[in-house]
């Protein structure tokens, strides 16, 4: 599964040369330049890491950057920086930013930072007193830390949303779960735009549950969600 790059850069030819060569290396990538416009990408493209740019038109990248790392904490965030003073540095590690490369920059440089987040943020997920212990559900198995669900025809590979959905839901197998409590759960807030976006995640767990007839996401009109489990 290609690794997700959501890269924020507003100089058309840098933003140009950098996301079509990391597109080049089999990486994924959407390249953004307002900053207005980066927390649609991040809900739809759900990135494995964000290279973000502190000088945006609109919003800036610290105020991006506490966006999202209020909705993803556990989230890499690269930013590149023509700043060079110590107090821009630690502005940008307070919002949440964990390295930065000052501009200008090699590929290179840049290939070895993604690189080291990865490996960084992986080894955080599963690291020693962190066991992935498998959750039985029917004929699944499912392992948050790899956001992995184990079906009988094999492996399926979860998005960060989708696993954050079902390790609620599997929290609460055949009880109630409310819709607002998983609501607040997984996005903090019960907006409108949450609970579409919500709909949309119930909608792909529930097909990647259909080799198991015995397991149902039950929708209750009015009150959440009964995850069936036999």
């Amino acid at each position: 599964m290609a690794v997700k790059l959501l890269y924020i850069e507003d100089e058309p030819h840098l933003g140009r040369i950098v996301s079509e060569t990391l597109e080049k290396q089999g990486y994924e990538v959407v390249w953004e330049s307002d900053g207005a416009k980066v927390m649609d990408h991040f809900q739809s493209f759900e990135p494995t890491l964000c290279i973000l740019d502190i000088m945006l038109p609109n919003v800036d990248g610290y105020e991006l950057c506490r966006q999202i790392k209020t909705s993803r904490p556990d989230l890499p965030v690269i930013f590149l920086t023509a700043k060079t003073e110590t107090r821009d540095l630690v502005k940008g590690f307070e919002s949440g930013g964990t390295d930065y490369i000052r501009k200008p920059f090699s590929m290179e440089e840049l290939m070895v930072r993604i690189q080291n987040q990865l490996q960084l943020n992986e080894t955080q997920r599963l690291q020693p007193g962190s066991v992935d212990q498998g959750i039985e559900l029917g004929s699944y198995t499912y392992f948050p830390l790899r956001y992995e669900l184990h079906s009988p025809e094999g492996t399926i590979t979860l998005s960060h949303r989708e696993s954050e959905i079902l390790e609620q839901l599997a929290a609460s197998v055949n009880r109630v779960i409310e819709r607002k409590s998983l609501l607040m759960s997984v996005w903090g807030d019960d907006s409108f735009f949450n609970s579409r976006n919500l709909d949309v995640y119930i909608r792909k767990l529930r097909d990647h549950f259909k080799q198991d007839a015995g397991i149902r996401i039950q929708t209750l009109k009015g009150k959440g969600y009964l995850f069936l489990v036999p």
